[in-house]
């Protein structure tokens, strides 16, 4: 079939280019952090009988399927056993408790989605990364899907189809 005069092709839905979206593993939900600081005395020491008394008090449920991030921001000597005990109580709530910064968070919740990838199905493929986006995709995501498509494809570029940054090109056999 000939191409009429001035009729435009779109020669980017007709390439070979498969589109990776790093926002289509974001994890929708609230990402909270809950600062240890406020259960310590002088925001210095966590006095085990207070705490206690703290975490069987409180409603536990308003983290329900938030993301939670457990920190200390202060320098203060926290016992472990006092995140485990956190952990224990906002489990049956959150969609998921980390230890860790929000950034910490993000990290582990990317973790879990990539986990999910049927990185098969892009063997040989040449994929575009997609990189602009409205979702905050961290930089670790960016890195760990390069490394699971290395191994697999013919290619990997970093961008949109129309304009790609190449990085990756499997050598010649």
């Amino acid at each position: 079939m000939r191409q009429q005069e001035g009729e435009i092709i779109n020669k980017v839905a007709q390439s070979p280019l498969v589109t990776f979206n790093l926002e289509d593993y974001y994890p929708k939900g609230e990402r909270i952090v809950y600062d240890i600081k406020d259960n310590l005395f002088q925001e210095a020491i966590l006095r085990e009988k207070d705490f206690r008394a703290f975490v069987k008090e409180h409603d536990w449920s308003q983290y329900e399927g938030k993301y939670v991030a457990l920190n200390c921001s202060v320098d203060a000597i926290v016992p472990t056993w006092a995140y485990m005990l956190l952990t224990i109580k906002l489990e049956p709530y959150a969609a998921m408790v980390t230890y860790g910064s929000l950034e910490t968070l993000e990290v582990a919740l990317f973790t879990k989605a990539l986990e999910k990838v049927d990185i098969e199905k892009f063997k040989d493929a040449k994929v575009v990364v997609k990189g602009c986006g409205n979702l905050p995709v961290p930089t670790y995501a960016y890195v760990e899907i390069t490394r699971m498509l290395r191994p697999y494809v013919s290619s990997i570029m970093y961008g949109e189809p129309c304009s790609t940054v190449p990085l990756y090109k499997k050598p010649k056999k």
